[in-house]
C-alpha cells in the first residue's frame, strides 16, 4: 500500500493511494511526485479546495468518477486537451464538484487516512486567505 504525505499552510495529512479504485490516476500522480502546487478556493462546489492542473491529467479519463466525494476523499478531473480545465479536488465540507458550466465528476484516487479532521480548518482559511501552497510527496 502507497502512502502520501500532503502538507498546506500549517497542516500535515498522510493519505493512502487508491490503485484499486483508480489505478490510471494513481500511475499520473505518481509520475509527479513530488508535487507543489497551490490550493484555492472552489468558487462553483461549496466547501471544497482545487489545484489547477490544465490538460495534464487529460488523457486519463475516468475511473469510477464521482461529483460527490466525502471529506478527505480526494478526486482528479481530467479535464480535456481543448479546453483544459483538469483539477485536484478536495472537499472540506458539504460540496458537489461542479464548474461554471455545471455538475463534472472526478476520480477518487486518494484517501486522508490521518489529519481529516484538520481540513475544515485549511478549507476555511484557504476561503478566508486566499491560496495556500500545497505540496505531496511519497511518506517513507
Amino acid at each position: 500500500m502507497t502512502h502520501v504525505k500532503i502538507k498546506a499552510g500549517r497542516h500535515e495529512f498522510l493519505a493512502r493511494l487508491e490503485t484499486e479504485k483508480s489505478p490510471k490516476t494513481c500511475a499520473w500522480f505518481l509520475e509527479r511526485l513530488p508535487y507543489r502546487a497551490h490550493l484555492c478556493q472552489g468558487r462553483w462546489s461549496g466547501k471544497a479546495s482545487f489545484i489547477r492542473i490544465g490538460t495534464t491529467g487529460a488523457d486519463v479519463g475516468y475511473e469510477k468518477a464521482t461529483s460527490y466525494p466525502q471529506v478527505g476523499e480526494v478526486v482528479m478531473y481530467p479535464g480535456d486537451r481543448e479546453q483544459g480545465g483538469g483539477e485536484i479536488y478536495m472537499p472540506y465540507g458539504p460540496n458537489e464538484f461542479a464548474c461554471e458550466f455545471g455538475k463534472i465528476a472526478g476520480n477518487h484516487f486518494l484517501s486522508i487516512i490521518e489529519g481529516k479532521d484538520a481540513l475544515p480548518e485549511l478549507g476555511e482559511h484557504v476561503h478566508w486567505h486566499g491560496a495556500q501552497e500545497i505540496s505531496f510527496e511519497l511518506a517513507e
